[in-house]
């Protein structure tokens, strides 16, 4: 889980806190440009054990932390150590079988980050879909234009491209799959809502799509786009995508 939340990150952001406190290990980071956030929760109940005798910051550069973890398998039991008043962070890969151990230091760094508070929005429409059609939308229409349009409307979601090669449009009518509830297409809508988005961002989110089969989008007029990947144990990880107005194209 840990490999697939950096992968899907460590091109937006370079360096970043992991804020370790009772409810789990946080991280929240602003890409470059400052048109995305970054937002995760890996809650404590996602460790076992999980122990923490004070609130501490980890700052650790993304590059560094995705070669060491090139290390683990996918099926290794991966356990955190830190000291009180670390300078490193220390990472032990166990084997399934626990006849192999690698253990690794990270070197910390002291990365003055504020803390977004990021405020709680009554979004005018929540659109719920699966990860592999939100990757494929935004992988085709990629191809013809920086950006994208999406449209919101009681029963449809639209995604409306236009580029010098062309123009293309992704419609979604929602639908109710009871057989196979992770294929369904649900929105929720308090009113309409149309906004435009950069692809390169929302291509880059879609690297999260292996957490999780379904992914949220919520929208609403003059707010960043939120897109969330839900996880095991109500853990997240959620990307914020300020949209593009008037001549921000």
């Amino acid at each position: 889980m840990l490999k697939k939340v950096v992968d899907a990150i460590k091109d937006l952001v370079q360096d970043c806190n992991f804020d370790c406190n009772d409810s789990g290990i946080a991280l929240q980071a602003m890409d470059n440009s400052h048109v995305a956030l970054v937002s995760m929760l890996l809650r404590s109940e996602s460790f076992d054990p999980y122990r923490i005798d004070r609130n501490i910051a980890l700052g650790i550069n993304l590059g560094s932390l995705t070669k060491v973890l090139r290390a683990a398998a996918n099926d290794d039991l991966l356990v955190i150590k830190a000291e009180d008043v670390p300078d490193s962070v220390n990472l032990v890969f166990e084997a399934k079988g626990a006849d192999r151990i690698s253990e690794y230091d990270i070197k910390l760094m002291d990365i003055d980050q504020e803390h977004l508070g990021i405020p709680d929005t009554d979004y005018a429409a929540t659109v719920k879909l699966p990860t592999s059609e939100f990757q494929r939308i935004c992988r085709d229409l990629s191809a013809l234009s920086e950006s994208v349009t999406i449209r919101c409307t009681k029963d449809t979601v639209e995604f409306e491209a236009a580029g010098d090669i062309g123009k293309g449009r992704v419609g979604l009518r929602a639908s109710p799959n009871l057989e196979k509830p992770d294929e369904a297409v649900e929105i929720e809508l308090a009113e309409p809502v149309e906004l435009t988005f950069s692809l390169k961002y929302l291509v880059n989110f879609c690297k999260a799509s292996g957490l999780s089969d379904r992914v949220n989008l919520s929208l609403s007029a003059e707010v960043p786009l939120l897109v969330e990947y839900t996880m095991q144990h109500n853990s997240y990880l959620r990307f914020y995508l300020a949209p593009k107005i008037g001549d921000d194209e």
